[in-house]
C-alpha cells in the first residue's frame, strides 16, 4: 500500500492545485496542504513551489512524481495480473481539443499514440467552443484555462506561459513600447473576449485594458495579423515559439508575460474507474510532457 500522503501529492500534482486536488479527493484544501507540508517536512526537500496564483513542481517534486507514478502504474499492473482482470486497450477514444493547440501540438504525436495502441479507434474533434463534458459525448478534453469546472477530473500536463511579442517592421514603423503606459498607446491585437490582459511582471499583477485593432473570434487570425506586423499581441509560447526562434516575432516587454495562472489540462467526467483507452492516452500525454513543455526549450 502506498503511503497516503504520496497519494496526496500524486494527486496535488494530477489536478494542478491543491483546491481542486481538495475537491477531488473529498478533503479541504487546509488538511491537504497540512500533509503536503508534512510530507515535504518528512522528506526533507521542498516538493512544489506554490503560490496564491501559482503551483509548479521543483526539480525534486519531478523527479519523486516520476518515481511514484511507476510506483502506481507497477502497483495497477500488479493487481490486474493477480486478479486475471486485465482491461483489454482498445475500441472508441472520443477527444476534443482547441483548434490551433491540436493542429499544432495534439495532431503530430498522434501517430505514436496509435503505433502503440493500434486498437483504439481515435475521433478527435478540433473546436474552439465549449464542450460539456457531462454530457458523455466525448472521454477527454484538452483545455488550456485557469479554472476546471466544478465536477470534473484534471491532469495538468503544462503551463501556458503567455508573452507580448510584436513584428520587427510593426515596432519600426510604430516605436518600441518601453512601459505599460506606452503599450496602451499602440495597436493592441486579441480576439473576442480575451482583454483586458491580465498581466504580471516588476509591480505584481495588473489588468491591462483596451480595444483591439481588429475585431475577430479567431485567435490564429490575432496571430497572423502579429506576424504581418498589424500591432502588439499576447500570445502563448506554444503558439509563437517558432516565430520567436526565427525574429518573426520579438518580445515586448520581456519583464512582463500573462499571469501565469493559466494551465494545459486534460479534463474528463467522474468516474469510479477510468476506462482504459482514457488512461493510456494520459499516461501517453504526461509522459510527453515530463521532461517540460517542448516550446519552452528556447526560454529555459
Amino acid at each position: 500500500m502506498l503511503d497516503p500522503d504520496y497519494e496526496v501529492f500524486v494527486g496535488i500534482v494530477a489536478a494542478g492545485s491543491i483546491s481542486a486536488a481538495a475537491r477531488a479527493l473529498h478533503l479541504s484544501p487546509a488538511s491537504l496542504s497540512k500533509r503536503l507540508a508534512r510530507l515535504e517536512e518528512r522528506l526533507g526537500v521542498r516538493l512544489l513551489n506554490r503560490t496564491t496564483r501559482r503551483m509548479t513542481l521543483t526539480s525534486e517534486g519531478i523527479s519523486f512524481h516520476a518515481d511514484l507514478q511507476a510506483i502506481l502504474h507497477a502497483i495497477e499492473a500488479a493487481e490486474q495480473s493477480i486478479t486475471g482482470r486485465q482491461e483489454a486497450i482498445g475500441g472508441p477514444l472520443r477527444i476534443t481539443a482547441p483548434t490551433s493547440f491540436g493542429r499544432m501540438h495534439l495532431a503530430p504525436c498522434l501517430a505514436d499514440f496509435l503505433t502503440l495502441y493500434p486498437q483504439i479507434e481515435l475521433d478527435i474533434e478540433l473546436s474552439d467552443g465549449f464542450v460539456d463534458l457531462l454530457e458523455g459525448r466525448f472521454d477527454l478534453a484538452l483545455r488550456i484555462t485557469r479554472k476546471i469546472g466544478n465536477g470534473l477530473c484534471a491532469h495538468r500536463l503544462a503551463d501556458n506561459r503567455r508573452v507580448l511579442c510584436a513584428a520587427p517592421a510593426y515596432l519600426a514603423q510604430a516605436g518600441t513600447p518601453l512601459s505599460l503606459s506606452a503599450l496602451r498607446r499602440h495597436r493592441l491585437l486579441a480576439a473576442e473576449g480575451q482583454l483586458p490582459w491580465p498581466l504580471l511582471g516588476p509591480d505584481g499583477a495588473v489588468s491591462l485594458n483596451g480595444q483591439s485593432a481588429v475585431r475577430t473570434n479567431s485567435s490564429e487570425v490575432v496571430r497572423e495579423l502579429a506576424l504581418g506586423g498589424a500591432g502588439i499581441a499576447l500570445r502563448s509560447l506554444w503558439d509563437v515559439a517558432p516565430a520567436l526562434a526565427s525574429g518573426d516575432l520579438v518580445r515586448v516587454l520581456p519583464d512582463w508575460q500573462g499571469s501565469a495562472d493559466v494551465g494545459i489540462f486534460l479534463v474528463h467526467a467522474p468516474t469510479p474507474r477510468l476506462a482504459a483507452n482514457t488512461r493510456a492516452f494520459i499516461g501517453f500525454c504526461q509522459q510527453r510532457f515530463a521532461d517540460g513543455a517542448p516550446w519552452e526549450a528556447s526560454e529555459r
